[in-house]
């Protein structure tokens, strides 16, 4: 094949926020296929939280990126050079893609997207790792009763929004925290939790505490800092937290901490901190339950999606400030 291969990747270690100037834009070859390998034309690539960790030069479950590494992500994308037959020309796959506009698979590490499950943008998002997140933490770890009250933060995230939709149907009663009268609107309009509380407000742990009134059994926790503190204060005995994010302290110099330990002793409650890179044997539990509730309608998604990759470290600073709505995308091409 002819042409270039356009990738992002981190010009420097981000101090605090992260700028455009961290990143650096630049065209490589096309690589060369060894035998098990497939070429793919990038369509969409996943921004995610976890991306901003591993900006940081610090120990963490994988190794940190270095200076002139390409930007990791997921993304879908199109076959178009192979030497694995399991990955055939023109299939559409999902798979480790990179911020590039192409990018080298494996059997492994990649899966070939059935079109009748859903959109392919759908298989980076509730049909993909955010899904599979939410169902794993919720229902693996929380497990959730009919009956119990469940708080979802970053309720209108694509993690969240999953998360919150799944305890639904399992019988709950499900309040979202959210950042916005717009985003909570969203939240209980169109994904029918039953109330949802804007973090940003001025009365936001008394609007809690009134949707709280028999108290948190259990806590799906994307956000950290005073909006986790504000919800242990409404933590109920035994209650259950899925730990699955801190972006709040993601892009801070001064790590926020937990104030609220005394909660955690006096109501005797346990934390299931997870990732789900840990748990890939999971994925077609959760895919297969995800994709009869997409078709059945009994999740809805919504995605934000930024166009051309050179708009990727643009689009991925407005998903960590908050600014986007729904699974945050890029379309490659």
């Amino acid at each position: 094949m002819s042409g270039g291969n356009v990738q992002v990747r981190m010009k420097r270690h981000p101090q605090g926020m992260v700028s455009p100037g961290d990143f650096d834009i630049v065209e490589a070859a096309l690589p060369t296929l060894a035998e098990g390998e497939a070429l793919v034309r990038s369509r969409y690539l996943s921004l995610d939280p976890y991306m901003r960790p591993r900006m940081d030069p610090l120990r963490s479950y994988v190794e940190p990126l270095k200076l002139g590494e390409l930007m990791p992500g997921a993304g879908v994308g199109e076959v178009v050079e192979s030497r694995e037959p399991a990955l055939p020309r023109g299939a559409i796959v999902a798979g480790p893609l990179g911020w590039q506009t192409h990018g080298v698979v494996t059997r492994a590490n990649a899966r070939v997207l059935d079109p009748a499950m859903g959109p392919p943008s759908a298989a980076l998002g509730v049909l993909g790792m955010t899904g599979v997140t939410a169902h794993y933490g919720l229902l693996k770890l929380a497990d959730p009763k009919p009956g119990e009250t469940v708080v979802v933060t970053a309720a209108s995230g694509a993690v969240g929004s999953v998360a919150g939709q799944i305890a639904k149907i399992k019988g709950c009663r499900v309040i979202g925290i959210a950042g916005g009268a717009d985003k909570c609107r969203y939240v209980v309009d169109e994904l029918g939790f039953d109330a949802c509380v804007d973090h940003r407000a001025p009365d936001f742990e008394q609007q809690l505490a009134q949707a709280t009134p028999d108290y948190v059994d259990v806590l799906f926790e994307n956000v950290g800092g005073p909006v986790f503190d504000a919800v242990l204060q409404r933590i109920a005995d035994h209650a259950r937290i899925a730990l699955c994010g801190n972006i709040s302290q993601y892009n801070t110099k001064e790590p926020y901490g937990v104030k609220g330990m005394r909660q955690l002793l006096m109501h005797r409650v346990a934390i299931h901190a997870f990732v789900i890179a840990d748990h890939r044997d999971y994925w077609p539990t959760a895919l297969a339950d995800l994709s009869v509730w997409v078709r059945e309608g009994r999740i809805r998604f919504k995605e934000d999606i930024s166009v051309g990759l050179r708009s990727a470290p643009d689009a991925f600073i407005r998903m960590l400030t908050g600014r986007n709505f729904g699974k945050q995308l890029v379309q490659v091409e």
